[in-house]
């Protein structure tokens, strides 16, 4: 069946399929798995230890997969400064840049007269709006469902994603909650034109520096298996629940959360203590509701084919 979308046509991929950036988890193995399978897979530039280091993935990339693949920059993590890792993807021509958290404008500006093609991660119509104004090529809709940060307005992607496609004219790629060929289709049918996966990423066998605790918590819990942290810091986000977790709520109810009580709780040496090394007193990792629909952890390639036969087999069904 044909799967074109404006998607597929403005990154160059078969299938309108992207993976998220996942901090400490997306690297070469990974994003090229993803976009050798025909979607669009990205390496987490913020996570890597200097511009070099990104450079380097870059080039492992590029001998695992000819296809299109990008590089994504979380670019709200205490000001951590991005402008040297970003000179790198663009000396490197990677021809997809997306960003998550904080404000993208710096980039934009940056990239400025490269052909880098520009998506904005987003949680709420007016950020959908105001990444359009900047000059993003699409913008990628998280639903409250969805793994890691996520917006303040708790609304759910069956409502948002059809909220922004409304909002804006450039395409929109729905996030939270998506896992399976049914996903891709309920997103279709509500206006974007592609879907955003991250949790169903993980539990894979090529993402190969998830510890087998996270992926095995992943394929076992449920869509009630999650919590929400960092609600006291404005800067909500879902992991997996856990005694780690269970600590950073008790820490935000009695005492209000802040940075200072939190800092060493939710900080990146926590979030590897978890995803590197399955230790659940000390460590969390996120994800999303869609863990209640993972069973297994399949080679990337097997996964995209099982969503694909699921899409195409409800296509039928519509008579399409």
């Amino acid at each position: 069946m044909n799967w074109k979308t404006d998607v597929t046509e403005l990154l160059g991929i078969r299938y309108p399929i992207v993976q998220g950036g996942l901090a400490y988890l997306a690297y070469s193995e990974l994003a090229a798995a993803v976009s050798n399978a025909g979607g669009l897979g990205q390496i987490t530039a913020m996570s890597l230890p200097d511009p070099e280091a990104l450079r380097a993935e870059i080039h492992k990339v590029r001998k695992l997969t000819d296809q299109p693949f990008g590089v994504n920059f979380a670019i709200g993590q205490h000001g951590r400064p991005f402008s040297h890792y970003l000179d790198v993807a663009i000396e490197e021509k990677v021809p997809v840049i997306s960003m998550t958290g904080g404000n993208p404008a710096p980039i934009f500006e940056q990239l400025e007269g490269t052909k880098c093609k520009k998506l904005v991660l987003v949680a709420a119509k007016r950020q959908a709006q105001k990444a359009e104004e900047l000059g993003a090529d699409a913008v990628m809709v998280v639903g409250q469902e969805g793994g890691g940060h996520l917006g303040k307005s708790d609304v759910g992607t069956m409502v948002l994603i059809p909220s922004v496609v409304d909002a804006v004219s450039i395409p929109v790629i729905a996030s939270g909650g998506i896992g399976d060929g049914r996903g891709l289709m309920a997103a279709l049918s509500l206006g974007a034109q592609g879907i955003e996966m991250g949790t169903r990423f993980i539990a894979t066998k090529e993402c190969v520096h998830a510890s087998a605790v996270y992926k095995k918590r992943l394929i076992e819990g449920t869509e009630y298996d999650t919590a929400v942290i960092k609600k006291t810091l404005g800067m909500p986000a879902r992991a997996i629940a856990n005694p780690h977790t269970e600590r950073i709520l008790e820490i935000e109810k009695s005492s209000g959360g802040s940075y200072e009580a939190l800092k060493d709780l939710i900080s990146g040496a926590a979030n590897r203590k978890y995803i590197y090394d399955g230790d659940e007193e000390k460590g969390f990792g996120w994800a999303g509701q869609v863990m209640g629909l993972i069973k297994d952890s399949p080679a990337v390639a097997d996964l995209f084919a099982r969503i694909i036969s699921e899409a195409e087999d409800i296509r039928k069904k519509w008579g399409q």
